[in-house]
C-alpha cells in the first residue's frame, strides 16, 4: 500500500516502452528542446484549474492531500491512537489523583494533630515537692505523651546468634529475660548492658517465649517453643540454671504463655494444636487440657492467649481464623457452644471468606479491654464486658503485620498507648483513645520488628526482631520526634498489603506446608525406612503445587 501511495505522489511518470522509437546522438539537441517544450505544455495542460469557490481541484494522476498523514508524504499517521494514548494517560493521572486523595482520607485520622498534652512537667514537679500528687507522679511520668514523643535508642544488648523472638522483665523491673532462634536464653542485667546468665533452653526449636513467673524469687523461668515443648527452667542465686524439665507437650508449635498475675506457679500454655493447657508446678503431672478450641467441628490452631488480670478465671485466645474467644476455666463445656463464652469480630472479618489470623493479643491493665492485632490487617481494641459478638472500640492502622508473628503490647501504667513493630522495620505507638500515631521510629535493620516489653515502673522499652540484638529505648531526645518520613512509610505499607491480598487471594493450607517442613527436618535423625520415605514421598507430592505457586511469586 505505502509503495502504490509513493508512485503515484512522484509526478505519475512512467519508464518509455522500450519498443518507442530513439533518436539519433546528431538529434540530440533537437530533442531536447522538442521534450522541454513539450514539457511545458504537458505541465501546462496537467495544473488544475481552480472551481469556482476558489478551491483547488486536483488533476489527473494527482492524489488528494492525505489529511491523515504526518505530513502529506502519504505515510498514515497514530494520531486516533495518539489521543486514545493522550487519553489512557489522563485517565490514569486522574485515577492516581483519586487514589492518592482515598489515601490521604485513610491516613488521615492517624496523622492529624492531638493538640497539647494534659501532662506538664515543671508544674507537676512542683506539686511534688509541696506533697500534692506525689503518690500519682510516677504513673502520669510513664504515661506522658511528652515524653512517649521523646524515645530514643539508648543502647544495644549483644549475645544472641539468632533472631530474638521474646522479650520480658521481671516484676521489679531489674532483669530483662531474652530467648532466640539460637535455643538459648539469656537473663540480662540490662541497666549495666550486660549477661547475668545465659543458658540452653532444652528446646530443639525456636524459642518463641521466656517469662518470668510472679513472687518465685526470678527463681522460675516458662519457656515455650516451636517444637511444641512447654519447659521450666529453674535458676539458682548464684547466676546459673539449675536444670530444665518438660511439663507438657503440644503436638504443634506452642507461640504463647499466658501468666496467671499472682501465682509462682500457674499458667497456660496454647499451641498450634488447637489445645489450651493449664499448667500447675505443684503437681505431678503438672499439664491438664483445658480447651480443644474449634469452630463447628474444625479445630482451630492458636498463636497467642492472655489471661485477664483482674478476673484470672478468664482467659482469651486467638489464631487461625478472625475470632477473639474468651472462655472461663470454671465452666468450660465443649457440648455448649464449643465451651466459649464469648466471641468478638470485627464486623467486616466475620464473613467466612476473611483469611486473616490473629497473631497477638492482650488484656488491659485493669482487664476492661482486649488489644488484637490481625495478619495482614489492623490492630483493634474491643470492650472486654461487652455482649457476644459486639464490634471493635478503636482501629489502629498505618503499620505492616504480615511477614511473621508479630506482637503488639499497650505502653503506659493505664495502657494509654498502644504499641506494635511492623514489616518496615519501624516501631509505631498510637494514643489509644484518639487512634492518632504519636511516635515513629526505625526499630529493626533487618527490616521486622517483632516483640516490644515495656518496663513495669520506668518510661522506656525493649525491643527485638530480625536483629541479633536487644534494642533499649528511653525519653532522652531534647525535642519531640517530628515524625519525619511517616505518610510515605504508611503509604508503601498499604499499597503492598493491598496487592498481597490481590496475588494471594486464595490462600492455601498451610498447616500442609508446617507438615512437610517438619518431615524434612526430622528426616535427618530418623531412621531411614520404605515407610518413611513413603510418607514424605506421599507430603512432597500433595505440597509441591502449593510449593511451586510460592515460588513463582
Amino acid at each position: 500500500m505505502c509503495g502504490h501511495i509513493c508512485v503515484c505522489l512522484s509526478g505519475g511518470s512512467e519508464e518509455p516502452d522500450p519498443g518507442e522509437d530513439q533518436r539519433g546522438e546528431g538529434d540530440a539537441s533537437t530533442a531536447t528542446e522538442e521534450q522541454s517544450d513539450s514539457q511545458a505544455e504537458d505541465r501546462a495542460k496537467d495544473k488544475p484549474m481552480p472551481d469556482a469557490e476558489g478551491e483547488r481541484v486536483p488533476g489527473e494522476g494527482e492524489e488528494e492531500e492525505d489529511t491523515d498523514s504526518v505530513d502529506g508524504s502519504g505515510l498514515y499517521s497514530l494520531n486516533e491512537e495518539g489521543d486514545s494514548e493522550v487519553e489512557d494517560d489522563e485517565e490514569e493521572e486522574e485515577q492516581e489523583e483519586e487514589d492518592e486523595q482515598a489515601m490521604d482520607v485513610w491516613l488521615g485520622a492517624e496523622l492529624r494533630d492531638l493538640g497539647k498534652p494534659s501532662w506538664r512537667a515543671v508544674p507537676s514537679l512542683r506539686l511534688r515537692e509541696i506533697g500534692r500528687g506525689s503518690h500519682q507522679f510516677v504513673r502520669r511520668v510513664c504515661g506522658a505523651r511528652g515524653l512517649v514523643q521523646r524515645l530514643e535508642l539508648q543502647g544495644r544488648l549483644e549475645r544472641h546468634t539468632g533472631c530474638v523472638n521474646t522479650l520480658h522483665f521481671n516484676p521489679s523491673g531489674t532483669r530483662l529475660a531474652s530467648g532466640s532462634d539460637d535455643l538459648r536464653v539469656v537473663v540480662w542485667d540490662w541497666a549495666r548492658r550486660r549477661a547475668e546468665l545465659e543458658f540452653d533452653s532444652g528446646h530443639k526449636s525456636n524459642v518463641f517465649q521466656a517469662k518470668f513467673l510472679p513472687h518465685s524469687g526470678d527463681s522460675t523461668l516458662a519457656m515455650c517453643a516451636r517444637d511444641g515443648q512447654i519447659r521450666v527452667a529453674e535458676l539458682s542465686a548464684m547466676q546459673r540454671c539449675k536444670n530444665t524439665k518438660r511439663v507438657a507437650q503440644h503436638k504443634g508449635a506452642a507461640h504463647k504463655l499466658a501468666l496467671e498475675p499472682d501465682s509462682p506457679c500457674c499458667f497456660l500454655s496454647a499451641g498450634e494444636d488447637a489445645v489450651v493447657f493449664g499448667i500447675d508446678l505443684r503437681l505431678d503431672r503438672p499439664a491438664n487440657k483445658l480447651v480443644v478450641v474449634k469452630e463447628g467441628d474444625k479445630k482451630v490452631g492458636l498463636y497467642t492467649i492472655f489471661v485477664n488480670p483482674v478476673n484470672t478465671h478468664h482467659f482469651a485466645v486467638g489464631g487461625r481464623d478472625q475470632y477473639v474467644r474468651i472462655y472461663d476455666q470454671r465452666k468450660i463445656n465443649e457440648n455448649v457452644n464449643n465451651g466459649v463464652l464469648k466471641k468478638f469480630c470485627p464486623s467486616h472479618l466475620v464473613s467466612s471468606e476473611s483469611k486473616t489470623n490473629i497473631t497477638c493479643l492482650l488484656y488491659s491493665h485493669d482487664g476492661t479491654e482486649l488489644l488484637t492485632s490481625y495478619n495482614d490487617e489492623d490492630i483493634y481494641l474491643f470492650d472486654s464486658s461487652y455482649s457476644d459478638g459486639a464490634d471493635y472500640c478503636r482501629r489502629y492502622k498505618g503499620h505492616r503485620n504480615n511477614a511473621t508473628v508479630k506482637g503488639v503490647n499497650f505502653y503506659g501504667p493505664s495502657s494509654e498507648f498502644v504499641i506494635s513493630g511492623s514489616d518496615c522495620g519501624h516501631i509505631y505507638l498510637w494514643d489509644k483513645v484518639s487512634a492518632r500515631i504519636v511516635q515513629f521510629m526505625e526499630g529493626d535493620r533487618g527490616g521486622v520488628v517483632n516483640c516490644l516489653e515495656p518496663h513495669p515502673h520506668l518510661p522506656g522499652l525493649a525491643t527485638s526482631g530480625l536483629d541479633h540484638d536487644v534494642k533499649l529505648w528511653a525519653p532522652t531526645a531534647e525535642n519531640p520526634t517530628g515524625l519525619k518520613g511517616l505518610k510515605d512509610v504508611m503509604k508503601k505499607n498499604k499499597r503492598e498489603r493491598d496487592e498481597d491480598t490481590v496475588r494471594h487471594g486464595d490462600q492455601y493450607d498451610t498447616q500442609l506446608l508446617w507438615f512437610l517442613m517438619r518431615h524434612m527436618r526430622n528426616r535427618r535423625s530418623q531412621r531411614v525406612s520404605g515407610t518413611h520415605h513413603n510418607t514424605v514421598r506421599g507430603v512432597y507430592a500433595r505440597a509441591r503445587p502449593i510449593c511451586d505457586f510460592w515460588i513463582r511469586f
